[in-house]
């Protein structure tokens, strides 16, 4: 068997690896639940690894992508939805468990390049991807490389403030993005529609229990047109718009990819998305369209960036990228090899 690289995604929920070959095919899966505390996490990751290894032969490179601050070392500094996890060493760990040349990189950065390469921002060379799930994650690629900054910190969209004195968030602030415009949020708006009386078919759709609503049953009865639930998704979309505008204001891309377990729910999201986000944009006559479109690759799409990510070359931690590297080379993310 040809020579694979491995990626794994670190979810709040769920680990998910994948090995792909010369052609970027998926010829290996395995998942596990995602444990509590970094130590356990990393030794779930391990054992992905050491199971995806046990069925491709000889593996060339690990991706790992992982949510939250993401340093060049492949130190997770700190991650809002892995509560306790800070600090932790994930690239220099897994060199020392794998024997692996291993790269890190904030999870959502792993998903848009696998979008940009094999997904639906493969003919954008300026995209955003913005993935809304129990956060929001944010990838960024400008001129077909990826933007981390100056600590590898970049992309973290979701704690963009739209509400200077809003909801708590996570992250110990107040008025996140993620807050408002996430998988999450959606879900809190219908359980809190449904504890009201005002939307008997969401708790019909969750088995009769108010409590266990989830955006999931807002989008499904929003399909089925119940009122409530489309007036739900349409201030859901508000929100989504009110940071989709403000990055696209910064950042000109041409195309935002959605990504997410919401995507699933097609137009009946995408539809008032894509009317507000207009609606927000500056001179919106006078630029060119911004496409608004889903996902192409689904939940593998983090382990797939991963993976693709580990074929790249990196340079020592803390390098600048050297003038006139070619476009597409991410170049720049955390890289440690033994």
């Amino acid at each position: 068997m040809p020579p694979a690289t491995i990626g794994v995604d670190v979810g709040g929920t769920k680990i998910l690896g994948v090995a792909l070959d010369a052609g970027a095919e998926v010829v290996g899966e395995w998942r596990v639940a995602t444990p509590a505390g970094g130590p356990a996490i990393l030794a779930a990751v391990f054992t992905v690894v050491e199971r995806l290894r046990a069925g491709v032969g000889e593996v060339t490179g690990l991706g790992v992508g992982v949510p939250g601050l993401v340093d060049r070392r492949g130190t997770l500094r700190f991650a809002p939805n892995l509560p306790g996890v800070v600090e932790l060493p994930v690239g220099p760990a897994l060199a020392e468990t794998t024997g692996l040349a291993v790269q890190v990189d904030n999870d959502a950065t792993c998903a848009l390049w696998a979008e940009h390469r094999v997904g639906a921002a493969d003919d954008s060379d300026n995209a955003l991807l913005v993935t809304l799930g129990t956060g929001i994650g944010g990838g960024i690629l400008a001129d077909g490389r990826l933007v981390r900054g100056a600590s590898g910190f970049a992309g973290e969209i979701g704690h963009l403030v739209v509400e200077a004195q809003g909801r708590m968030c996570g992250c110990g602030r107040r008025g996140c993005w993620e807050r408002y415009a996430s998988g999450s949020a959606l879900s809190i708006a219908g359980r809190e529609a449904a504890r009201a009386g005002r939307a008997p078919r969401l708790v019909a759709l969750a088995g009769g229990d108010a409590d266990t609503v989830a955006g999931a049953h807002v989008t499904a009865a929003a399909a089925e047109g119940d009122a409530e639930a489309a007036a739900l998704v349409e201030g859901f979309a508000a929100w989504v718009a009110v940071g989709l505008a403000s990055l696209v204001h910064v950042l000109d891309v041409d195309r935002c990819v959605i990504g997410g377990g919401l995507v699933e729910a097609g137009e009946v999201l995408f539809a008032p998305v894509r009317r507000a986000f207009r609606d927000r944009l500056v001179a919106p006559d006078h630029r060119p369209d911004v496409q608004v479109v889903p996902a192409r690759l689904g939940e593998r799409a983090g382990a797939i960036g991963a993976a693709l990510l580990a074929r790249e070359p990196a340079p020592a931690p803390g390098s600048r990228p050297q003038a006139g590297a070619l476009p597409g080379n991410p170049g720049d993310g955390a890289a440690t090899e033994r």
